[in-house]
């Protein structure tokens, strides 16, 4: 039987979809969300574009305020600092304790330090939240050369972000290329190209030791793990996110990186849940794993749903999917696509300008990865080709049944096929 009372702690796109296909599930069961971060639900992708003035906050949210009413959906804005598991009570900063029949923990990433020297000084700080956004914008005041420390999607965001205010801005990254932990060399490279056409510097290589004080409580450099010391007005740390499970404090909530649950997303503790990015999934081998992705939690919310309406429903990843964009350089990548596994065969493109490329991986004959950089290709296409199990020569066949690219239509396919196949 469904839960009288469904408590949600966090308005993401985890937590929000679990609300909202839960209500539809459950017309007459009572609904609280609660979120300190914003009062509605948001488009988290969005920040950058609202400080580049491309948006405002108002364009952000999906939904209007009477919408929440409408779906008899409780939104109460506080933090929540105590999860009393006994006795299903939650403390919340500002407002009344609040009573759960069942609770979803969807509280999301916070950004990841890792102790430096410095890291907690005014001008020093990460980019996640709708709150590190409006620090953003007073940190920068004045400012005038930034160092972005780590080489992921977050800081390729925040240096667009900062080169839109005319601050210079200086990539420090210990891996040799630009994300080079995920992408394969030849997209690496072409990251590192497009950083280069906007005049960043790039730092490979170098591990970050200090970040100096001015004196005055504020950043004015950084000194490397070579004693190299560089000035700046602003450092942005952006390597990578961890599950937020600061209100795990306290209390008996299973952790490990993330709240541990079980494939239904169950917790050990009876009518708890957790799902997005804050959600470490136990595997039936005893490993486990967190997917920090909007897609993910927006599918953990779609079968959590279930769960706490009485259909207990496992979350199955399926084709792994996700898309970025560095600077104009659009990313998708679908499946598996490593490097030096054995077995695997990879056929790979890329245009003479450096803008645009193909990986299409290989392994006993048929396709398990792709990757496309600067052209716009069909994500449920794509799926298909790896679910079907398609052969490479089969998937040439139907190239321009993927692409969607309005300004690059087809112009690539020819030439794609033309390399591939003199490779088969």
């Amino acid at each position: 039987m469904a839960s009288n009372n469904l408590v949600i702690i966090g308005n993401g796109i985890a937590g929000i979809t679990t609300a909202l296909e839960y209500r539809k599930l459950n017309p007459e069961s009572k609904i609280t969300v609660i979120s300190g971060e914003s009062q509605y639900f948001y488009s988290r992708t969005a920040l950058m574009y609202i400080f580049m003035g491309h948006m405002e906050f108002e364009n952000t949210i999906p939904y209007p305020p009477d919408f929440w009413k409408k779906q008899k959906i409780d939104l109460v804005f506080d933090w929540v600092e105590k999860v009393d598991t006994n006795s299903k009570i939650l403390k919340l900063k500002n407002t009344d304790n609040i009573f759960y029949d069942k609770l979803v923990l969807a509280t999301g990433s916070i950004s990841n330090k890792f102790g430096w020297p410095g890291q907690d000084l005014d001008g020093v700080q990460g980019l996640y939240s709708l709150q590190d956004l409006e620090l953003l914008e007073k940190n920068v005041l004045n400012a005038k050369k930034a160092i972005i420390v780590g080489g992921g999607l977050i800081g390729i965001e925040l240096a667009e972000m900062l080169h839109s205010r005319g601050i210079h801005v200086t990539f420090l990254i210990r891996e040799n290329l630009y994300w080079n932990s995920v992408l394969p060399d030849e997209e690496s490279k072409l990251v590192v190209h497009a950083i280069k056409s906007e005049h960043f510097d790039l730092i490979r290589k170098t591990n970050l030791k200090e970040i100096v004080d001015n004196g005055n409580g504020r950043v004015s450099g950084i000194i490397t793990e070579f004693d190299q010391k560089i000035e700046c007005d602003f450092v942005g740390l952006t390597p990578g996110v961890s599950p937020n499970v600061s209100i795990a404090k306290d209390s008996n909530l299973p952790i490990k990186k993330g709240y541990l649950v079980n494939k239904y997303l169950e917790t050990e503790i009876t009518d708890i849940y957790a799902c997005g990015d804050c959600a470490e999934i136990v595997k039936d081998d005893g490993t486990s794993k967190i997917w920090p992705l909007w897609y993910t939690g927006k599918m953990h919310g779609e079968v959590l749903a279930q769960t706490l309406s009485g259909n207990k429903t496992e979350f199955k990843m399926g084709v792994f999917f996700n898309s970025a964009k560095f600077l104009d350089l659009e990313y998708q990548t679908y499946g598996d696509v490593f490097r030096d596994r054995i077995g695997e065969k990879h056929h790979y493109w890329q245009s003479e300008d450096k803008n645009h490329s193909l990986r299409l991986v290989e392994k006993e004959g048929v396709l398990i990865g792709v990757n496309v950089m600067g052209i716009r290709y069909r994500h449920r296409v794509c799926e298909d080709w790896i679910k079907n199990k398609l052969t490479i020569k089969k998937v040439l066949t139907l190239l321009e049944d993927a692409n969607f690219d309005p300004e690059f239509s087809k112009k690539f396919e020819p030439e794609i096929i033309n390399k591939f196949r003199g490779a088969l």
